[in-house]
This record gives structure tokens, C-alpha cells and sequence, in this order.
């Protein structure tokens, strides 16, 4: 076992021996999280998300993010917010198993909730460009003024805010993570996000959870399709 898995903040999550999840929940039905929940999940240093919406990409990095201490909207530890409970309730049920020593510092990007939590910075004055910005330019502002943290980075499909030079620059800033020595965790349906070749990926779907190589993935293998010869597809529209 290498030095570095033996220092990441989040090295596996299981199902809490002491806090089972009821299997009838709804979060629990759902075939990725009913895998985590019977086999428990390895993370490496850079673990990836992929699969289509409704497999259960968010509901996971959701649940480490809040089960690591993580505000379920966004933010830092320091960043306690709330201003609707949608979380599933997967979190209580989670046991992580931490790195010795490791950094208990994160940041949590989701997408779907940075404009509350810009809001939230600006109720107690923390200084920012959001108001002045597009979403992707202050989603970028919000994670290179953050660089400096050392630790957990989870991002929840990230891509959703950003252009194609955006997801450039949000690979780059993972990048820098990595060799600082941070962990990183996301979701994503962007082939550029889950391009780097350190990446652990797991593919979710009806399956559950399974570890796939990039090219392997169906999200690339469609991408690549369509962009070869998109009218093969857009000529469908018109049958």
C-alpha cells in the first residue's frame, strides 16, 4: 500500500456497522448505492463519477462530502448554510475510513446550488466578483481563490457551469490538487473532466458500480460518435 493512499483524507466509505440504512428507503433502492452500501467503495487520489442522470452519481458524492463534514450545498467546513434539505439521508449512514493524519480540510462545488451559496457569501460579506460575473466566471473565481486548501475537493458535476475553456481550466486546477497532494472526488458527464490518466473512474448505471478505463466508457465512445459525424444523429429529427 503506497505512502500516499495511507495519508488521503477519504481512503473507502462503507455502510456504518452501528447505523444500517432501512433498504426500503429510496436512496437505498437505487443500485449504486445499494453496491456502497453491501461492498463498501476504494477511492483513489482521483476518483471519477460517470453514468447518466438518475444513476446516482450526485446522491454519492453528495453523502462523502456531508458524512467528511462538508456543508450538503457547497461551500467549506466553515460554510453551514442551508436553504432547502434535499439530501437523500445517506450520510448518516456512511463510515469513512481516513488516511492517518490526513488533512481534514475540503471544499465542496455543486453546480446546481453555487448561486445560494454565493448568496450566502455575500450575507456575510465575503468578498467576491459573483454578483458582477457570469455563473461559469465566478464558479471559476470560486475555486482558484480556493487553491490553497489542502485536503477533500469535491465537485458535483462541475461541467454544467463552465464553457469548454472552463472545464480546461477546472483540469488544470485538478491537476495542481493532486500534486500538492489534495484528493479529489467528481461526478460528471464531461469527457474532459474524466480525462486525466491518474483518474480511478467508476462507470454507475442499473448495474451499480463498476471500475471502467476511459476509452471503455459509454460517455466517451458517444461523444467521440457524435462528433465525428453529428449528422448521423440530427438527421434522426427530421424522420
Amino acid at each position: 500500500m503506497s505512502a500516499l493512499f495511507d495519508t488521503l483524507p477519504v481512503r473507502r466509505i462503507a455502510e456504518h456497522p452501528k447505523a444500517p440504512m432501512d433498504r426500503s428507503d429510496w436512496a437505498a433502492r437505487i443500485p449504486a448505492v445499494q453496491q456502497l452500501l453491501d461492498e463498501g467503495l476504494e477511492l483513489a487520489q482521483l476518483t471519477v463519477l460517470v453514468g447518466e442522470n438518475g444513476a446516482g452519481k450526485s446522491t454519492l458524492v453528495e453523502a462523502i462530502a456531508a458524512a467528511f463534514g462538508l456543508n450538503a450545498e457547497g461551500g467549506t467546513r466553515n460554510s453551514m448554510h442551508q436553504t432547502q434539505i434535499t439530501e437523500s439521508g445517506l450520510s448518516s449512514h456512511l463510515q469513512l475510513e481516513r488516511g492517518a493524519g490526513a488533512s481534514k480540510a475540503g471544499v465542496f462545488l455543486r453546480a446546481e446550488t453555487m448561486h445560494g451559496h454565493f448568496a450566502y457569501l455575500g450575507s456575510i460579506g465575503s468578498r467576491g466578483k459573483h454578483n458582477f460575473q457570469s455563473h461559469g466566471e465566478s464558479f471559476v473565481e470560486f475555486f482558484t481563490e480556493r487553491s490553497y486548501v489542502n485536503g477533500l475537493w469535491v465537485f458535483d458535476e462541475a461541467e454544467s457551469a463552465l464553457s469548454f475553456n472552463g472545464c480546461l481550466m477546472l483540469l488544470s486546477h485538478i491537476a495542481d490538487l493532486l500534486r500538492s497532494g489534495s484528493q479529489v472526488i467528481l461526478s460528471t458527464h464531461s469527457p474532459i473532466l474524466a480525462s486525466l490518466p491518474e483518474a480511478r473512474i467508476y462507470e454507475i448505471g442499473q448495474w451499480g458500480i463498476r471500475e471502467s478505463d476511459y476509452d471503455d466508457l459509454d460517455m466517451v465512445r458517444n461523444w467521440r460518435l457524435f462528433l465525428d459525424a453529428p449528422g448521423r444523429y440530427l438527421r434522426h429529427f427530421n424522420d
